[in-house]
């Protein structure tokens, strides 16, 4: 929260008036102007629509000249790369124009990004250069397969990229969550900005927060229980509610809770020896069987 400070002279007074003014949002959002992607342009405009928010809308389009280098010319690969940047920046106003048409949001400031590079480098370049605060991207893209949870680029995104994901299923249409569901074993030390993030998204909704903790050990260490004071102190505008589960298999407890409890957003960290970096990259989510249909929030709980 920003707060203002403004003085005013009358009649030989100085008025001192606080005004407070919101924080503006930055959300980053990759398209490659398919149906997935586009709702999860629908979801990210309503789930920010009650702050001033930023919102970039980019597309990368160095795979698609690619797929034609190696039997083209220096000269027609410019040419080939040029039409590409035309079509892309073509293809992005219109979608300008479908967004203020379903969300004409006077909070809102669009811009829009053809940029030719890989989706990753350019996600990770935009998100340090405007300090973005999450990006919103669908689960899976234009080629999308059904059989799997994530595409390959949202994968990327949310291994490498320094900042908030929230990856949204194609058919979810539910954009106002009631229930949340928030995973942790109280080993890290949180971000209070990713924290904010998440806090601001459920008092916007007055969304329930659920902590859930699994593990075969009843009580909590210190440490655990210092972070555990820290999340009760970054969420005390919110509704929450602690949770243990017994038991080694974590990804069966957050299946079993999701199908017991009417959850619509599953917010994970992704870190050096979490639960979800395993899920990364020792194996692919659909080996390890965590069925995720509702919005996904992955923090990267990196400073910035």
């Amino acid at each position: 929260m920003i707060f203002i400070i403004v003085l005013l002279y009358c009649n030989g007074y100085i008025y001192v008036i606080i005004q407070k003014q919101t924080a503006m949002r930055k959300i980053l959002i990759p398209t490659d102007f398919s149906d997935n992607a586009m709702n999860a342009i629908k979801y990210a405009t309503e789930l920010f629509k009650h702050g001033p928010t930023e919102i970039y809308l980019l597309h990368a389009f160095s795979d698609s000249v690619y797929e034609d280098k190696a039997r083209l010319a220096d000269a027609v690969f410019e040419e080939l790369q040029e039409k590409a940047l035309q079509k892309a920046k073509e293809n992005l106003e219109e979608t300008r124009k479908q967004i203020l048409s379903f969300s004409p949001n006077p909070k809102h400031t669009l811009h829009t990004i053809a940029e030719f590079g890989l989706l990753v480098d350019s996600v990770n370049d935009w998100v340090e250069k405007e300090n973005i605060d999450v990006v919103v991207m669908g689960t899976k893209g234009e080629t999308a397969d059904k059989k799997i949870t994530f595409g390959s680029n949202t994968l990327q995104v949310i291994k490498y990229v320094k900042c908030p994901v929230l990856a949204i299923p194609a058919v979810y249409g539910d954009v106002h969550p009631k229930n949340l569901l928030f995973p942790t074993d109280y080993l890290l030390p949180y971000k209070r900005r990713e924290l904010k993030l998440v806090s601001t998204i459920a008092k916007c909704f007055a969304t329930k927060v659920d902590f859930l903790y699994v593990s075969t050990f009843p009580t909590l260490s210190l440490r655990q229980q210092d972070n555990r004071k820290f999340l009760e102190a970054a969420f005390c505008d919110n509704q929450i509610n602690f949770h243990q589960k017994g038991g080694t298999n974590v990804t069966k407890a957050i299946n079993t809770f999701i199908i017991e409890n009417p959850i619509d957003m599953l917010v994970m960290v992704n870190t050096r020896h979490s639960y979800l970096e395993n899920i990364l990259y020792q194996s692919t989510i659909e080996k390890i069987g965590l069925k995720i249909d509702i919005p996904f929030l992955v923090l990267q709980n990196l400073p910035r």
